[in-house]
């Protein structure tokens, strides 16, 4: 039944695409434009250079001398503390795609890396200075303030899954694999570049068909909408996120609904951020905990914001 729910999603598409080509088109510019100008220069570097450290295999000892800090207030091993620390940094998809690749390589547990998609997947803090605070909502709120919201949210869903869900057990011991490790170290720094720029670059293509698709959804949605305007952004603006909050930024609201509609989607991250954090996974890891904190993150932001009259 699921599959052929998706084909026929499929076929309406490209229905779309075949009978509105202009409408579609307009709608394949705009994620196209979004994945090669926004997508392709912050993200693509830092996979390729988190690719490459983690194939020489020497996280674990950049963070060993700080484990007992990162397992104390944390609950994460050094391996999992660099998921955390680059996913803060980075933003969508790159604590669920470091989760992966450090989980496919031994050096994390599936606990481990299943509890940091519950806090480590966030808008990164370029993102919330430069587009969400200063273009969109024109720095009427410090972006400083924004972002220590977002982390205070965040802190409240790793301490309900590490000590509700997982009942502070959040680490479990691995097996390194050796052989592994070994190819590692006997290939040469060029064999390593070039196989994490291949890697990085099937990464960011694989994110940018996803934007393609939901922005060629988002446009149809839009153009065979039947009521308001104002109601069809209810379903659109999930879908993707960047679009997604530039529709509530030019939405006839009050200022204030505006601001608490932003900060909810961007804690939220939209349905695309979602599937590409899925496609990442590649199955290895559960997409559930992850959905389950996004919610209850974004129910954390609404809280923080209505209890602290800053709407």
């Amino acid at each position: 039944m699921k599959r052929k729910i998706i084909i026929f999603f499929y076929i309406c598409l490209l229905f779309f695409l075949l009978f509105h080509p202009k409408e579609a088109l307009t709608g394949v510019k705009n994620g196209l434009g979004l994945w090669l100008n926004i997508m392709i220069p912050t993200l693509l570097p830092f996979l390729i250079l988190t690719g490459a450290l983690l194939k020489t295999g020497n996280i674990r000892k950049l963070l060993k001398p700080s484990a007992f800090f990162w397992k104390t207030f944390f609950g994460l091993s050094p391996a999992g503390a660099y998921v955390l620390i680059l996913g803060l940094l980075c933003g969508y998809p790159m604590g669920a795609k470091l989760a992966h690749d450090l989980y496919i390589d031994q050096q994390i547990s599936r606990r481990e890396g299943e509890y940091l998609l519950t806090f480590s997947c966030n808008a990164s803090p370029a993102f919330i200075i430069s587009y969400l605070s200063g273009i969109l909502l024109k720095n009427k709120i410090s972006a400083v303030q924004m972002i220590l919201t977002f982390l205070a949210a965040d802190l409240f869903c790793m301490l309900f899954f590490r000590f509700v869900v997982y009942r502070g057990h959040t680490v479990d011991s691995v097996c390194v694999n050796k052989i592994k490790k070994e190819t590692y170290q006997q290939d040469s720094i060029g064999v390593i570049l070039d196989v994490s720029i291949m890697d990085g670059f099937e990464t960011i293509t694989r994110l940018g068909g996803y934007i393609l698709l939901f922005s060629l959804i988002l446009a149809s949605i839009s153009f065979y909408w039947p009521f308001h305007a104002q109601s069809c952004m209810l379903f659109t603006a999930p879908l993707e996120l960047t679009t997604g909050l530039k529709q509530i930024a030019g939405a006839p609201l009050p200022w204030k609904s505006r601001y608490l509609a932003s900060m909810l989607l961007t804690s939220f991250g939209g349905f695309c951020v979602m599937a590409q954090t899925k496609s990442v996974l590649e199955n290895s890891l559960s997409l559930i905990p992850y959905a389950i904190s996004k919610c209850l993150n974004a129910s954390a932001i609404f809280l923080i914001l209505v209890f602290s009259d800053i709407v």
